[in-house]
């Protein structure tokens, strides 16, 4: 259920977003935006890289506009009037193949019916605006691209309106437009596909009237999703469905611990595998070899690669282990280490209440539904790539240093992907590298065909790049009311980004800010933090909401803990440290109580209420829910959401992705959801020995949103953090037993 949002009522102050980037430029002349024309018309088919090679030779002032800006790279109007949208993100299931659309729709005044969406590719028309990098990630492809698009749009119309004055002889002032028909004062009209061809000679505007917020008829309305049909038929290609004349398939035997390198290799019986093309040695991410069977279809290769007969030279390399990394990581949490906050701890000693805690979180493993895949295809003096990429340029610099290539030689074509949660994006792009390495094998061995490179689940599971291992300590001095009057804090978990592009952005005094990111803010607490990032053998990537699939869970149990310490309702504890800050984080919670009937309505005998509130990636999401425990295993019954992420772009967007976010929360709860290693080999391989939540398991949602007429902030990630620990303090409230580590180990009442 949505928060009832009359956008009608809108104030101006949506206007303020569409400050930034209104700077002073000349048009792009007729002759450059006719070189940009495709056959039907708006184009976007004749590729940015020819207004950029453009901009590049003409000498234009600094100031001109950037690709990012030119409609020609985004949008074609079919002579039928249908809008085709270029969306420069990855869709892996967050509705941007929709949300996007629906903002450069709304200013270019578009009939929505005749509105389409797809993928981009690695030109630099298709960067993040304001980052400057090809990026979905971060919960920051709405709130990064809104004014963006909203730009486009309205440029776009403006071209159209241009085109239709010409023809009429008229003034531009007495025209305006309407889902996709630009109208005239004598009634005249004519659609957008009729002036398509026409509008691609008129000059890009550098300024444009955006609509006001109050005329909006698409941007905040809840909208069906446009890849729905696709996707619930079965019609929908992902990359993994990647088909090209004359592909071969490839699988690759990866080595049992991280890093090996190979001592034997029999591959006889592989190669006499019916299908099977060529058997190649490869170099894989970390320093570690592979073997690679490429064959003409998926089942061959695996058929070739099951009959390797192969020996790892192990030896050279650390093999974890989950128990003595336990113990390794309570050894380094009693050490000195730099620090975050540095608050005095003194009042320790003296504090009239007392909480000592120890949290252990294990690997996670993204378990997307779609297995990573990448499809190669070498050509005349370049490469072509297929592949579910969450940042494409760093793919194609990535893929032209294997390929000896430049990176304009290498075209990346973003697919559609199944899922990623952080996978798609590591700064080594190991799944593509390892693709390029496969496709220049096979090229050097005589194979001149597309490869498709597959992983299978159980690749997928033992591949590595997990969610790191964490453990945090505690101890908290309170009063009698709760005050928290010290709090000295240990977190002990490998660095995600040290090593890598994002090192210099993210570590600080040795400190990974993804490590911390969701500690002490909003609660105005005086804190310790003490941090160790120890360096181990398993690769480590960013997992759905990062940082704060941990610090939530400290420190909204930490802090209910305190509450039912002192014997105070939990909301209203809340609400008294927020103090006059933080109406968002208020506001949300507010409207999860009101909403969730909390405090009024009584629970059926066994159920009790949990609460929990976070922000992460400029989003506050509280949850207020039911559960209980069946038979020793967690049960969750109910959750109501508040949702405050500003503007929603698509109500019905935001709530799938609370929904679907807090389900990836239930699962890092449920018994069974560890990544273990026992001396350096991966324990789990496939779901049913690594677990995530089942139909079974999924409990009834009320997704609720805080009316808001401020720039949107972002909404993939923030509805995981809070799910975990608003679960744990309603199943610590049946118990009596706090729980302290992910999944959930129940205790019964003593």
């Amino acid at each position: 259920m949505l928060s009832n949002i009359d956008y009608s009522e809108l104030p101006r102050a949506l206007q303020h977003m569409m400050e930034r980037d209104q700077t002073a430029t000349k048009p792009l002349p007729r002759r450059s935006f006719l070189k940009l024309a495709g056959a039907t018309g708006l184009a976007l088919g004749a590729f940015p890289h020819i207004a950029m090679a453009e901009a590049a030779g003409s000498g234009k002032a600094a100031g001109a506009l950037k690709p990012t800006q030119q409609p020609s790279a985004f949008v074609q109007i079919a002579g039928n009037g249908e809008v085709m949208v270029t969306i420069n993100r990855l869709e892996f299931g967050q509705g941007v193949h929709t949300a996007l659309p629906m903002i450069l729709a709304e200013e270019l005044d578009a009939d929505w019916s005749l509105v389409r969406s797809r993928h981009g590719t690695n030109d630099a028309a298709y960067v993040d605006p304001l980052f400057g990098i090809h990026l979905t990630g971060g919960s920051h492809s709405i709130k990064n691209s809104f004014a963006q698009y909203r730009e486009l749009g309205a440029r776009a119309r403006a071209m159209l309106i241009g085109a239709a004055a010409a023809r009429w002889k008229v003034n531009v002032a007495t025209l305006r437009t309407q889902a996709g028909t630009v109208l005239g004062p004598d009634g005249r009209k004519l659609g957008y596909g009729e002036l398509a061809a026409a509008a691609m000679a008129q000059p890009v505007p550098e300024k444009i009237t955006l609509k006001d917020p109050k005329d909006f008829r698409i941007i905040g309305r809840p909208t069906p999703r446009l890849d729905a049909r696709a996707k619930s038929s079965g019609l929908q290609d992902f990359g993994i469905d990647m088909r090209l004349p004359g592909q071969l398939t490839a699988v690759v035997a990866r080595p049992p611990v991280f890093g090996a390198r190979l001592a034997s290799v029999d591959d006889s019986a592989a190669r006499a595998v019916k299908g099977v093309k060529a058997v190649l040695r490869v170099p894989l991410d970390g320093g570690a070899e592979g073997i690679a069977v490429v064959a003409d279809g998926y089942w061959q290769a695996t058929q070739g690669r099951d009959a390797l007969k192969l020996n790892w030279d192990t030896a050279k390399v650390e093999k974890v282990d989950s128990e003595r990394q336990l113990a390794q990581y309570r050894e380094l949490a009693g050490r000195p280490g730099p620090h975050k906050f540095d608050a005095d701890m003194a009042p320790l000693a003296t504090a009239p209440l007392q909480l000592d805690a120890e949290f252990v979180f294990p690997y996670l493993a993204h378990a997307a539904m779609e297995p990573l895949n990448c499809t190669v295809a070498l050509t005349e003096g370049g490469a072509e790539l297929w592949v579910g990429s969450q940042c494409a340029g760093l793919d194609a610099g990535a893929a032209a240093r294997v390929l000896n290539l430049k990176p304009e030689q290498v075209t990346v074509n973003v697919q559609m992907a199944g899922g990623g949660f952080g996978r798609r994006f590591s700064s080594t792009s190991d799944t593509v590298v390892e693709a390029c390495e496969i496709a220049k094998a096979a090229h050097a061995a005589g194979l001149n065909a597309p490869v498709r490179t597959l992983w299978s689940r159980e690749d997928d599971m033992r591949g590595g790049f997990y969610r790191p291992m964490h453990l945090h300590r505690a101890r908290i001095g309170f009063d009698e009311r709760g005050n928290v009057l010290a709090w000295d804090h240990v977190i002990v978990g490998q660095s995600i980004t040290t090593g890598s592009v994002f090192e210099q952005f993210q570590v600080k005094n040795g400190i990974d800010g993804t490590a911390t990111e969701g500690m002490r803010d909003p609660y105005p607490l005086p804190m310790r933090l003490t941090v160790h990032h120890p360096k181990l053998n398993v690769p480590v990537l960013w997992w759905r909401s990062v940082g704060s699939t941990h610090t939530a869970f400290v420190m909204e149990t930490l802090l209910d803990e305190i509450a039912r310490a002192t014997e105070q309702d939990p909301v209203a504890y809340r609400m008294r440290m927020f103090g006059d800050k933080h109406a968002r984080h208020r506001d949300a919670l507010q409207l999860a109580v009101d909403e969730s009937g909390y405090g009024k309505t009584r629970l059926a005998e066994g159920r009790a209420w949990g609460v929990a509130v976070h922000e992460s990636f400029d989003s506050v999401v509280a949850y207020v829910v039911e559960a209980s425990v069946k038979d020793g295993r967690p049960v969750l019954h109910r959750v109501t959401a508040g949702v405050h992420c500003n503007l929603a772009v698509n109500p019905r967007t935001v709530e799938a992705q609370v929904q679907g976010a807090a389900v990836t929360g239930l699962s890092m709860c449920l018994p069974g959801s560890a990544i273990t290693l026992r001396d350096g080999v991966v324990e789990q391989s496939n779901f049913d020995g690594y677990t995530v939540a089942r139909i079974t398991d999924i409990p009834e949602f009320d997704v609720h949103i805080v009316p808001s007429a401020e720039p949107p902030t972002g909404m993939g990630e923030p509805g995981l953090p809070p799910l975990a620990p608003a679960f744990a303090n309603a199943i610590a409230r049946l118990t009596d037993k706090p729980l302290r580590q992910l999944p959930f180990k129940i205790e019964s009442k003593s």
